[in-house]
């Protein structure tokens, strides 16, 4: 059995289409769309709304942790403009053109950029969305949980810790745990790159240490110091920043 696991795609439909060939089955962790490209600051919607030398203004701030700053920049960037309706608008356009890209059968959960409640509308018959709940592949178990916990940058799909470890106990007994964010191990949280660390989550590092699954699979970090670790028995892995390295991380047995 081989499956193919992404995560953080961010807008790319083109690399996409093809992450499912010669796979028996694809996964996707989330972070379908492009808000902005801290590496590219003219991709994404942000900079589409509102340019590009605002958008070098905002991961200015933003990757400073000027977080009062960049949320007043925000206010004064949609001042007059329906915010809701000008990000659904061009989130549904991205979606059309993502879920149109995922190979048969894919089996997704949700990022913390992502908008939960679009996903029925765009996904196909081939494409199954899971979020706190199991799907057996090739005689494994896979558990999922989406979304990403409360931050300062407060993106579309961020819950409360409990929520989040209410999705997380309701698996049970899983072979392989699939989620967006990392479990919260220092290594696994730090991005080389923004010199921050991201969040990670207790419930999943719980999991691993009660659940023993064989691998704990996830993405979020896009340059983490560790990319890869054992806690107990689990092997823990982020599948990489799909929108940089194009490429699926395998997984086979």
């Amino acid at each position: 059995m081989r499956v193919h696991v992404v995560s953080d795609v961010h807008g790319a439909a083109d690399a996409l289409a093809k992450a499912g060939d010669g796979a028996d089955a694809l996964i996707c962790l989330g972070d379908l769309v492009l808000f902005l490209d801290y590496a590219d600051h003219s991709r994404g919607i942000f900079p589409d709304l509102f340019g590009v030398e605002n958008a070098d203004r905002m991961v200015e701030l933003r990757t400073a942790r000027r977080f009062d700053e960049a949320r007043e920049l925000d206010r004064g960037l949609w001042s007059g403009i329906d915010r809701l309706a000008a990000i659904e608008s061009a989130v549904r356009k991205q979606y059309a053109e993502l879920f149109a890209a995922f190979s048969v059968p894919t089996y997704a959960t949700y990022g913390n950029v992502d908008i939960p409640a679009l996903w029925p509308e765009y996904a196909g018959p081939g494409t199954t969305i899971l979020d706190g709940a199991t799907a057996e592949i090739g005689g494994l178990v896979f558990g999922f949980v989406g979304g990403g916990l409360r931050t300062p940058y407060r993106t579309p799909y961020e819950i409360d810790d409990e929520a989040y470890a209410a999705k997380v106990a309701a698996l049970g007994p899983i072979d392989v745990l699939c989620s967006h964010i990392p479990p919260a191990a220092p290594e696994l949280c730090y991005d080389v790159v923004a010199r921050r660390f991201e969040r990670g989550s207790e419930a999943l590092l719980d999991a691993i240490h009660e659940l023993r699954p064989k691998y704990s699979l996830f993405g979020h970090v896009h340059q983490p110091l560790a990319a890869r670790m054992r806690i107990g028995t689990t092997e823990c892995v982020n599948v990489g920043h799909f929108n940089a390295t194009r490429a699926p991380w395998v997984l086979e047995w």
